[in-house]
């Protein structure tokens, strides 16, 4: 039995499968652990499979574990991901992280380097706004905005947001994120935002040792070709790059059969 108090309890972590290695599956900004739901089958029959749901995910029912000061920078989520790693007595896990957790755990494996046998950065980007020599997707003007719409007609933006980062031929997909929007809610939303879109990892990539697997899609609004580039050219490690032929940050809901063929032969290496 965990302690009430335990961080694997408060945060729903939860294994499926059965193996010697470990997969932990780690949710982006909005989600929760369910965004996995088409892939985890795959993989629970060879692996044992850890799932579980960030502090601003609508899925956790303490509302005050997200702290927004806390929680205004990347290190305290990866803070969060060696303790639960400690807490199941893992290590050499293999980590995939959506989105902002793909820079989580890069954060958390530098720390750590003991937990992690090899990184999975699926949609990942260090830095989301342009400089003069760097393309993250975004001006500051495009972020303001978004942050503005976030504010002003949350329920706008969900919908409006969704059909961006989402394959809208995919509606299922899009009501998924859209619920999953809703349920964490616009204080949460806003605030999480700031502290995504606002982020600059870059100086981290060279301190990043641990094998690394970079996986973007083909058409992806917030994640450019660039950023893929980027980071295949700065991480110290050893690096292999993946591009899915699909559209949006989601491919684990709208092209799941693809991302399945790729971590599978990622996890064969």
């Amino acid at each position: 039995m965990l302690p009430e108090n335990s961080l694997l309890t408060t945060l729903n972590a939860r294994t499926i499968g059965y193996g010697t290695e470990t997969i932990v599956f780690a949710h982006g900004y909005g989600t929760d652990q369910s965004i996995w739901d088409k892939i985890t089958p795959f993989f629970a029959e060879n692996y044992h499979v850890v799932l579980f749901d960030w502090s601003f995910s609508g899925a956790v029912k303490d509302k005050s574990l997200y702290d927004p000061m806390k929680y205004s920078s990347f290190e305290a989520f990866a803070d969060d991901l060696i303790t639960l790693l400690d807490q199941m007595e893992l290590k050499d896990v293999t980590f995939v992280g959506h989105s902002m957790s793909g820079m989580i755990g890069c954060l958390a494996s530098i720390k750590t380097p003991h937990l992690f046998k090899r990184l999975i950065l699926l949609g990942a980007s260090p830095r989301y706004i342009n400089t003069d020599d760097y393309e993250g997707g975004f001006t500051s003007s495009d972020i303001e905005q978004l942050f503005m719409n976030i504010e002003s007609n949350y329920e706008n933006w969900v919908s409006a947001f969704s059909l961006l980062v989402v394959d809208p031929n995919d509606g299922l997909s899009v009501k998924k994120f859209q619920e999953c929007l809703k349920k964490m809610g616009v204080e949460v939303a806003l605030s999480l935002a700031k502290t995504v879109f606002y982020c600059d990892y870059r100086d981290v990539l060279e301190k990043v040792e641990t094998p690394c697997t970079i996986i973007h899609t083909s058409h992806d609004i917030v994640v450019p070709k660039s950023v893929g580039l980027y980071m295949e050219k700065n991480i110290a490690g050893k690096v292999i790059s993946k591009v899915i032929d699909a559209y949006g940050h989601f491919p684990q809901l709208t092209s799941h059969h693809k991302l399945v063929e790729v971590l599978e032969g990622v996890l064969s290496l």
